[in-house]
């Protein structure tokens, strides 16, 4: 497939790189409340509201010289046993070169956690119509680009993600590995919760 390296005039101000650096910061921010929500055991939420918040997985990878362990929540769409996601800081994206360099990963989904293979297939046969996918189920992530992958031409696309890299993930095998590892603060939380409730009915009782 050829890719169009240039970027659409409507785009520039969209992908300078302090707009870009902004977006960064802000999408760090976001990223550690999912994964939060997914430590607490609310996963099954991610893909509650696809059109709006976007189909979500988290990655599983670790740092290509330091192994630290890393989870970064990302976009994407599903095809059979594969998931396709974006990289879209292109080859600077930490994620995408940790992932890469070790070829698996491991990828938590709605329906629990999976040992997948990594590859990259941006200049694959279809890739267009895949990232075209991904930013339609990636929700107000999107928008946040300032793209609107519904009504955008295949040029634009092309010229708009010029820097993106598309991953396939494909599913291997299930993985025994439990990423709600918080969930046990729920049960202090409802019982603090039927604590106050109870206090406050034994208080009600007694004013009346």
């Amino acid at each position: 497939m050829s890719r169009t390296p240039a970027v659409a005039p409507r785009y520039k101000q969209v992908l300078s790189e302090p707009v870009m650096d902004r977006l960064r910061r802000i999408f760090r921010s976001m990223n550690r409340g999912m994964v939060l929500m997914w430590r607490l055991g609310l996963g099954r939420l991610a893909d509650a509201w696809p059109s709006v918040g976007g189909r979500i997985l988290v990655v599983e990878h670790h740092g290509r010289k330091s192994g630290t362990r890393y989870l970064t929540p990302l976009n994407f769409t599903p095809e059979h046993r594969s998931r396709f996601c974006l990289a879209a800081f292109g080859t600077r994206s930490d994620w995408y070169r940790n992932a890469l360099a070790t070829g698996r990963v491991v990828v938590w989904l709605s329906d629990g956690t999976w040992i997948a293979r990594v590859t990259d297939v941006t200049d694959e046969d279809g890739a267009r119509d895949r990232i075209r996918r991904v930013l339609i189920d990636s929700g107000f992530a999107a928008r946040a680009f300032g793209l609107n992958p519904n009504a955008m031409t295949d040029a634009e696309i092309d010229a708009a993600t010029a820097e993106y890299r598309l991953v396939r993930l494909d599913l291997i095998d299930r993985c025994d590995e439990e990423p709600a590892d918080l969930r046990w603060v729920w049960i202090p939380v409802a019982a603090g919760a039927a604590f106050v409730v109870g206090a406050g009915a034994i208080a009600y009782r007694c004013r009346s």
